[in-house]
């Protein structure tokens, strides 16, 4: 795939080096070398290869100035020969250090309830997404106003966001009971209760719950985007008081570690300093609380111990930065070249002129007579123009609720070329459907479920019957398995224990609502009577599990009840069989498994359930020749499978099992080996039930967007903190990655030598998706950045799981880096929000996820798939509609420019100027603005065209429509049209030279009108009104404004002839020179579109 990539090796330094370290020192190093890294023998292909680089984890560049600087002698001649500026140079960095200091982050003891007791002042618990300042918004000037207009309702609207957000009511636990603060109001040591589903305000350790366990559920899509549900645990000494107020009657504090980026771990410890002995608990990530996350059962109480800026999520949030367009950058580069233009025409003029007399007082005169070359109502125009593209956007019935949030970079939406996605909520829309249940033998799909449920019926029927025939069996026809191993089983039997063994091997919790008010502790009375189904919610740390049981559920075998040691499943005849918990295995990404030992009551049967993914499972069940293939189907499909399989253990087998487990969790040494060797043992020749397939639904029309923006030439990387074989299956079933292509999972690399290994083996793959987790990104950007980004460029898709939200912005701002091409970040959730400020052009899907995403966004819309119409249709408009108003502002301001340069050539290089004031302000305002702000409704292609070929879009990319060469040609006009209109008018006038001024203005404005004409690709109803409403302005301003047609203060009394306007003559010329000025130009457009036509005229005809 990258064959072709020269990989530059580091050029050897050790001769530069030799001045600044012994060569005792370089020897030693060399043999470390030599001793250290026994793989330089994989360096076959060099990738930023070189002895110092591979030993030295940093390289040892950057202090190679350092140790320059220390050598050279500080004497008198190093302070004349440039230490004084050294010396300058640092005292104004230190200065300028000074005034930015941060304030430096610090361990804390945090007194419970107590905030006064704090010793160092904290941060308000405020967000504040703003931009400005009070002394950051000082306007400059009268042309920026409407940009600061703009600007102060963009953050006004920001400011009331942040606003509500920060008025949210909590209650807080004092002394004299409950009190309501806002959100902004909590401090650190605050003890804060917080219901279920509601936003958590501030990082906080979890000090008690409502929940009888002791634990609770969080949702943390807000912060690293999984969707599936945390488990929490109460700190134990504060969850066995008695009540709520006994907070307050012990003495007690946590000890947490200053505020980090790392959202999942945290280090502290709880004391109760009362008690005898003090009472001392180690608190973990699973004792937290962050701010942005939501709790999802119970009621919660903590003590606050981060606010504000210092919390887990504004720390992963980046600050967001003032976004400039492309086309601004670009304007900005043409502007500069008009001003050298300007100062380059009044120096020839002046040098013309023979520098006579004061020479550098008429270099001034020529420099303003001049100054329309530089386009100064361009930034007013465009700042409209792009208050109209947001207007646009907000009304288009076809993506309704599209919010514009920035209106300054319209334009970015048609010049993207790289689509960073969030997964879960902007691709997906995070609920799981059971799909396929498959036996080996026989499949059941979505539409063949009620045979499934029928069989259950049948079976659990039987059982039932035998059982009130005072048989003891729990399942039907149960013989034995080791008596008679080579019988076929029924598949009626066969469902009912893949049935079974689905609604028995999960991690999966059921909650039941308590019917009257949630009152503070009591909100769970005891409900465990009431099992009735729409009370019922289940609760689990992955939707996958949900999906499962709730499938189960809907077979007729429900799961009612489960605690530490039991769990009840309800029959479909309302019978309820309860099963022992005796051990449980959860799931690990390392183990890909989890697996589950219970006990039967009614029989006393002990078995071993096992579920997980394919390449886990396949070496523990028994042989068979249909899982492999069919796991494989069911991927194509989009389906996430798990295995499911079995064990019956004896009483003395678990018994044995047991010991030898308790023995391993006991060692110090190795002991998660120890402990996963002991399950392994178990892990043998299990009977396969069945291969599930659950269904992540994805959003609507994903597919067809996803196509759509590929054909436009637009690179698509997803970017998400989800699991590697969930991220793949959901690349491959929104067709991310086409059926056609191939896929190289990236290995999980630490160390350099690695990455180095794995990267060689990736160059070899031709056109294939790449699949890396994020800490192998981690490495291999320390030490292969350049490498690695080039050969990702180059995959037609990109998918980066496990990634955290500062390494989302990190990927957005390398592709920024080393592309330079323009990028765009999409996301639903607070953990997009970083990615979303590093892109050029930022966009947030309004979902489940709440608004942080949406909110922090430059556009904000409702669903995935309008992005296809927000960049077709409303990127084109924008870009192609701004570049042609910004050429045509250009030129306007150059052919007066032309006129003024011909009329004082003409007149011996004299500095007079040719048309009064107001005619220069009537000429940029009232006679042109309309018409060539009407360019704003100008569109080349209809919208339908746009959706239906998008390989239309990957000419904008390209950036034509605005280039120096399409300048240049404006410049050429500009000057053919200047010249003729004013050497037409010289020509013509007879014998007042009043005449000149009116023939030449009036054929100007004339060619302006016929100029946007021409200009224009599809006409409005609106661009006719303003070019007939322009001429009637200039029209009637003729009559009255007739002293203003004369030149100079050789016309002061004379004044324009209104009978001359009227007469035949004055016609003919302006006409005569109108013509002459535009026909060529009609003429040449004629031929372009005749010979060379733009792609998207042979769509149109």
């Amino acid at each position: 795939m990258a064959d072709q990539i020269p990989l530059h090796p580091v050029p050897r330094s050790a001769q530069r080096r030799a001045a600044y370290y012994t060569s005792a020192a370089t020897a030693q190093r060399h043999n470390r070398y030599q001793v250290e890294d026994e793989s330089s023998h994989l360096d076959e292909m060099p990738l930023m290869m070189s002895e110092e680089g591979f030993e030295n984890d940093e390289s040892d560049y950057h202090t190679l100035p350092r140790a320059r600087i220390s050598q050279r002698s500080r004497g008198l001649e190093w302070f004349i020969c440039g230490g004084w500026k050294f010396l300058c140079t640092s005292c104004a960095d230190w200065l300028i250090n000074l005034c930015r200091r941060k304030k430096e982050l610090k361990a804390r003891t945090v007194w419970l309830g107590c905030p006064e007791k704090c010793e160092e002042k904290y941060p308000k618990n405020a967000i504040k997404n703003q931009k400005y300042n009070i002394f950051t918004f000082i306007p400059g000037g009268f042309v920026l106003t409407v940009t600061v207009v703009r600007e102060a309702v963009d953050e006004f609207r920001r400011y009331k966001r942040d606003k509500e957000m920060n008025s949210q009511l909590y209650s807080k636990l004092t002394v004299r009971g409950k009190v309501q603060v806002k959100s902004s109001d909590i401090q650190v040591g605050d003890l804060i209760i917080v219901e279920k589903n509601q936003r958590i305000p501030s990082d906080m350790v979890f000090l008690r719950t409502s929940e009888k366990t002791g634990s609770c559920f969080i949702r943390t899509d807000q912060l690293d985007g999984e969707t599936d549900w945390k488990l929490k645990v109460a700190v134990s000494c504060t969850q066995r008081l008695p009540a709520l107020g006994d907070l307050f009657s012990i003495n007690a504090y946590v000890y947490a570690q200053k505020p980090q980026l790392d959202i999942h771990s945290f280090e502290g410890t709880f004391t109760r300093e009362d008690s005898d002995p003090a009472v001392h608990e180690s608190l973990s990530i699973e004792n937290t609380l962050w701010a942005s996350t939501v709790v999802a059962s119970g009621t919660v109480i903590g003590v606050v111990i981060y606010t504000g800026k210092e919390t887990r999520s504004v720390l992963n949030t980046s600050n967001p930065k003032n976004k400039v367009g492309l086309l601004d950058l670009e304007l900005n580069q043409l502007t500069k070249a008009l001003f050298l233009a300007l100062v380059a025409l009044s120096v020839v003029m002046v040098t013309l002129q023979g520098f006579v007399g004061p020479w550098y007082r008429n270099l001034f005169r020529f420099l303003l007579l001049f100054s329309y070359i530089i386009p100064i109502s361009l930034r007013v125009n465009l700042d409209m123009g792009k208050a109209a593209y947001g207007w646009m956007i907000m009304k288009d019935d076809n993506i309704p609720g599209t919010v514009v949030r920035t209106s300054t970079i319209p334009e970015e939406l048609g010049r993207l070329v790289y689509l960073l996605t969030d997964k879960t909520g902007t691709l997906t829309q995070n609920e799981m459907i059971f799909k396929r249940l498959h036996l080996g033998t026989v499949s059941y799909g979505t539409d063949t479920m009620d045979e499934i449920q029928s069989h259950i019926i049948n079976s659990y029927s039987q059982v039932h019957s035998q059982n009130s025939g005072n048989s003891t069996s729990s399942t039907p026809s149960r013989k034995p398995q080791s008596s008679a191993p080579k019988v076929r089983k029924s598949v009626s039997s066969r469902i009912h224990e893949a049935v079974k063994a689905i609604a028995l091997c999960h991690n999966v919790t059921p909650v039941y609502e308590s019917r009257a008010g949630v009152s503070g502790e009591t909100e769970y009375a005891e409900v465990d009577q009431d099992f009735s189904d729409e009370n019922r919610t289940y609760q689990a740390s992955s939707p996958d599990e949900v999906a499962l049981v709730q499938w189960t559920e809907s077979v007729g075998l429900t799961l009612v009840s489960r605690d530490l040691t039991s769990m009840q499943l309800k029959t479909p005849g309302g019978y309820i069989l309860t099963y022992y918990i005796l051990q449980i295995f959860p799931f690990t990404s390392e183990s890909k498994r989890m697996g589950i030992i219970v006990r039967d009551e009614s029989s006393g049967e002990i078995t071993f359930y096992m579920k997980g993914a394919d390449v886990a499972m396949s070496t523990i069940v028994q042989y068979n020749d249909w899982l492999e293939e069919e796991c494989g189907n069911m991927a194509r499909e989009g389906l996430r499978t798990l295995v499911v399989a079995k064990k019956s253990l004896t009483e003395e087998q678990y018994q044995d099992f047991e010991s030898r487990y308790n023995q391993a969790k006991l060692s110090i040494h190795d002991r998660n080996l120890k402990v996963a060797a002991v399950v392994e043992s178990l892990e043998r020749e299990m009977e396969l039930l069945c291969l599930t397939g659950v269904e992540d639904q994805l959003q609507a029309d994903v597919r067809p967007t996803l196509e759509m923006l590929r054909n436009a030439g637009i690179k698509i990387w997803m970017l998400t903190g989800d699991k590697l074989e969930t991220a793949t299956c959901i690349a491959k079933s929104s067709h991310l990655v086409s059926r056609t292509q191939d896929v190289h999972i990236f290995r999980p690399v630490t160390t350099r030598g690695e990455a180095h290994l794995e990267l060689n083996a990736f160059r070899r793959k031709h056109d294939c998706a790449l699949v890396i987790s994020g800490d192998s990104l981690e490495v291999c950007l320390k030490y292969y950045e350049h490498e690695l980004v080039e050969l990702a460029c180059q995959c037609p898709a990109v998918v980066c799981c496990r990634c955290s939200p500062t390494q989302k912005a990190h990927i957005v701002k390398l592709l920024q880096h080393h592309t330079g091409k323009r990028t765009c970040a999409i996301g639903d959730g607070g953990n997009d929000v970083s990615m979303i400020q590093a892109a050029d052009c930022g966009i947030g899907i309004e979902g489940k996820e709440g608004k942080q995403a949406s909110l922090a966004a430059d556009f904000s819309i409702t669903q995935f798939k309008h992005i296809g119409r927000l960049l077709m249709v409303h990127g084109r408009n924008s870009y192609k509609r701004s570049a042609a108003l910004g050429q045509f502002v250009m030129h306007r301001g150059l052919i007066i420019s032309t006129m003024q340069a011909v009329f004082s050539s003409v007149f011996y290089f004299a500095s007079v100027p040719l048309y009064q004031g107001f005619l220069m302000v009537g000429y940029a305002t009232i006679y042109t603005m309309f018409p060539v702000f009407s360019l704003v409704l100008d569109q080349d292609v209809k919208p339908e065209m746009a959706l239906l070929y998008p390989e239309l879009y990957k000419d904008l990319t390209k950036g034509r429509s605005l280039s120096f060469k399409t300048f240049l040609i404006w410049v050429l006009i500009s000057i053919y049209q200047g010249g003729i209109l004013m050497y037409g008018a010289l020509l013509l006038f007879e014998s007042e030279f009043v005449h000149v001024v009116a023939i030449s203005f009036t054929a100007l404005i004339l060619t302006e009108l016929l100029m946007v004409a021409l200009t224009i690709r599809t006409w409005h109803w609106l661009m006719v009104v303003a070019e007939f409403l322009s001429l009637g302005c200039y029209v009637a301003s003729l009559a009255f404004l007739n002293e203003y047609f004369g030149i100079g203060r050789v016309s002061f009394g004379a004044f324009l002839d209104v009978a001359f306007i009227t007469t035949v003559t004055f016609l003919w010329k302006v006409s005569a020179i109108t013509v002459v000025s535009c026909l060529p130009l009609y003429i040449l457009k004629y031929l372009k579109r005749k010979f060379s036509p733009p792609s998207y005229s042979k769509l149109t005809s």
